[in-house]
């Protein structure tokens, strides 16, 4: 199985064999640029988010965080982990709602974290707040 990567250098979409994804460092096929895919998560821009939730087959999940807020940081070591085990049933992204401001007004975010959940391009659940790991599992589960 495959993890859609969107490559914000070339705009391209890569796919990324799971089995690869948590060893190396991707590498785009289009120009070689490093992919924004860490531990099974990649950081999106608006313009990779949105490509992304259009292209995908399988379920998204987006983590709308910012660097400030200090329970998005310990929420993320959750979100990675899930993403981690969850590898290839979803893919799992990180919007900083400081970069990726279009995203956030177009989705209204009113609050971080908050995580939302698209599949064939249309959002089908959304959750505030940092979960606990079991929550987290529990939530996406239920989409899957």
């Amino acid at each position: 199985m495959n993890t859609l990567v969107f490559c914000n250098h070339c705009q391209k979409i890569n796919r990324v064999p799971n089995e690869k994804a948590l060893l190396a460092q991707a590498i785009c096929g289009n120009c070689k640029s490093e992919l924004p895919f860490h531990h099974g998560v990649q950081e999106a821009s608006d313009a990779g988010l949105k490509k992304l939730i259009s292209n995908c087959e399988n379920l998204v999940v987006v983590d709308f965080w910012a660097e400030w807020c200090g329970p998005c940081k310990v929420f993320t070591p959750t979100f990675t982990a899930t993403a981690k085990e969850l590898l290839g049933k979803a893919t799992f992204v990180k919007a900083n709602t400081e970069i990726c401001v279009n995203s956030a007004q177009t989705y209204q975010i009113k609050s971080i974290p908050t995580l939302l959940l698209f599949k064939n391009n249309v959002e089908i659940g959304r959750q505030s707040g940092a979960l606990s790991s079991s929550d987290l599992k529990q939530f996406l589960l239920s989409k899957l």
